[in-house]
């Protein structure tokens, strides 16, 4: 053996014992599974079927985010820093881009930076690093915003700074779509002339809201008639009001044939309405910016306080991005909203405590707002908001994911919440401590919202929540007329589309092997990914750990947890596995394995226990793997 033999305890034994029993009783949905090593899709008789969401996160999924060179240090002045922060980017700004597209990173030295205005990165290829997003500023760099100066500011705003829609078109290149129709998921359609395209251009693809179209929909399904309604307010959706739009770019041409390079999450019928394409300008999109390891906490008065700032991170007119390892803290709406925003991931981040009233446009932890699309959001913790992970951004949003996030004191749910929005997919989000007393019990939705807010109607469609927990809660899922949404292998008390516990009476959603273990894949979106890398010639890696000849991390799930975490590795070949949990100073807290494993996916469950069986603090933890082929670590927060 490669390592050592340690003495394995009792209940190491039964974690290892536990793991194999539950892959014993792993099983597959109906509509989406395995055949012949390989993902098998089934559409229902509208042609409704599970799209690939693989495409979201940052240059498109897969892609390891890089990490840039620092090019300049500062530290905190007394006072404001706001003006010393932003001449610091400034001077990253006038540098060059190297071949990659980036200038440099800002680094952040420890300590509290008051923040009285609004920093702004408006150029490509900066990123802006602290030292660490603890509460210690000896240690950690936090971004202090004070004062309400304007009134419910920005602290940090990146990208171009605009809410266009991708509306800036190049003159002549307006062509209407052939394709009798584009089905959800599909990737290729005909075009009247497509001449004037190129491979690599950027196209955004229209589908107008036509009066056809609405008609298929109910009008968007308001019940405006309904008691409750409030009259000229709560009324159906109108003709141009709701246009669906996919920003994409072009990876083939044959003949009028384009084919791009993510799918659309939508059906198109050309007889319902006429969509068409053109060449997006690309004004003001600013692309290869990062932010990173940053605390930003937000001053306020406390309790239901809005006289302060409102959002933490503002990211608008902006693609290829990401926000990693941050933690935002008493923002009044959002501690993270994309806007005009593509291909980008969030990843790693705490959006916590929230201070506002509690009621509507409060509390939107995690915001996918209007123009949002291809957002992966990877292992994200939201606490005490009311939407956590959200899409507000109508039917100009799609292809957006939430992925082994975990929730904890929602006032509601986390869902699709207005207009429309498609292709989301809810992927092991974990509502750790199951609805709060006396509210609403949603906590997870994919439904007609009707009247509620100012008609947001049916505000998801082709969207997904696969291996959810909502713990004591609800989770609601209708069939909106011409799309679905799925409930595959989730948890909770009620998962159900019927009314109650919907507010609104509408067909059930897809509801398959609820409150069932086992689930295989246990990730729609790392198998849908691993599926089309292994596709591709390139060296493209997901997420944050790249995947060498098998051997590589799904992560730990559900993370943050209490009291018990699952470890998920997979290795090419039978082989000697060490895997250890050390705290932050590097002391062994517990040996999981260390034995031999098989090939493949070997999930390994720790219980927040350590070598002797005594229950460890809450904290964060490093787990590490060790083999013949390498190690492999991440870290994972227990909080008890």
């Amino acid at each position: 053996m490669l390592f050592k033999l340690k003495n394995i305890f009792i209940s190491g034994i039964l974690i290892i014992l536990t793991a194999i029993n539950l892959c014993a009783q792993q099983w597959q949905s109906t509509i989406v599974f395995y055949e012949n090593d390989r993902l098998k899709y089934l559409s229902d008789n509208e042609g409704n079927k599970i799209p690939d969401f693989s495409y979201a996160g940052y240059k498109g999924g897969g892609v390891a985010i890089p990490d840039v060179p620092v090019v300049k240090t500062i530290s905190p002045i007394d006072g404001d820093n706001t003006a010393h922060l932003q001449n610091a980017i400034t001077e990253i700004a006038s540098l060059p881009l190297n071949e990659e597209g980036f200038r440099g990173a800002l680094l952040l030295s420890p300590g509290t930076y008051e923040i009285r205005g609004t920093l702004k990165i408006r150029d490509d290829g900066i990123v802006l690093r602290g030292s660490g997003d603890a509460d210690d500023p000896t240690s950690n760099s936090i971004l202090l915003g004070t004062g309400n100066s304007p009134n419910k500011r920005s602290i940090l705003v990146a990208g171009g700074g605009l809410s266009t829609k991708w509306s800036n078109q190049v003159s002549g290149t307006k062509k209407n779509i052939l394709t009798d129709t584009i089905f959800v998921g599909d990737r290729e359609f005909e075009v009247e002339d497509a001449s004037v395209f190129s491979v690599g251009d950027n196209i955004i693809i229209f589908h107008p809201s036509t009066d056809l179209w609405l008609q298929a929909i109910d009008y968007g399904g308001t019940y405006s008639d309904q008691p409750g309604a409030e009259p000229g307010v709560d009324v159906p959706w109108t003709p141009g009001a709701e246009n669906i739009v996919f920003n994409r770019f072009i990876t083939a041409i044959n003949g009028n044939k384009i084919t791009i390079d993510a799918p659309v999450f939508n059906t198109l019928i050309r007889e319902l309405s006429q969509s068409y394409i053109y060449k997006y300008a690309r004004t003001g999109v600013r692309a290869n910016i990062g932010i990173e390891n940053l605390r930003i906490d937000i001053q306020t008065a406390g309790g239901t306080d809005e006289d302060h700032a409102w959002q933490a991170i503002d990211l608008f007119q902006i693609e290829d991005a990401w926000i990693r390892n941050c933690t935002m803290l008493h923002f009044g709406q959002s501690a993270v909203r994309t806007n005009t925003a593509t291909r980008i991931t969030v990843e790693n981040c705490n959006a916590i405590d929230p201070v506002s009233k509690i009621e509507g446009e409060r509390r939107y932890n995690y915001q996918v707002y209007t123009a949002s699309q291809q957002i992966l959001f990877y292992k994200c913790h939201a606490t005490n908001g009311r939407h956590h992970f959200v899409s507000n951004g109508t039917s100009y949003t799609s292809g957006c994911v939430f992925l082994d996030c975990t929730s904890q004191g929602a006032y509601t749910s986390s869902e699709g919440h207005r207009r429309w929005s498609t292709g989301l997919l809810y992927d092991n989000v974990i509502e750790l401590d199951g609805p709060r007393p006396g509210v609403n019990p949603r906590l997870l939705g994919l439904y007609n919202r009707g009247y509620y807010g100012t008609s947001h109607g049916w505000s998801a469609a082709h969207s997904v929540a696969w291996n959810c927990d909502v713990a004591q809660g609800d989770l609601i899922v209708q069939k909106p007329p011409t799309a679905k949404n799925y409930a595959i292998g989730c948890f909770g008390k009620n998962i159900t589309g019927n009314s109650p516990p919907a507010p609104f009476n509408e067909p059930l959603g897809f509801i398959e092997g609820s409150n069932q273990a086992g689930l295989h894949p246990r990730s729609l979106y790392l198998a849908q990914l691993e599926e089309r890398l292994n596709l591709t010639s390139g060296s493209s890696e997901p997420i944050s750990s790249p995947k060498k000849h098998g051997y590589y991390l799904n992560g730990n799930y559900p993370n943050p947890f209490n009291p018990e975490t699952i470890i998920s590795f997979s290795i090419p070949e039978r082989s000697d596995i060490l895997l250890t949990i050390f705290d932050l100073i590097g002391r062994e807290v517990a040996v999981l394995v260390n034995d031999s494993l098989p090939a493949g996916t070997n999930e390994i469950r720790w219980n927040g226990k350590d070598n002797d069986g005594n229950e460890v603090s809450s904290g964060l933890y490093i787990y590490k793997i060790e083999s013949a082929h390498g190690t492999l670590a991440d870290k994972m927060l227990l909080i008890r």
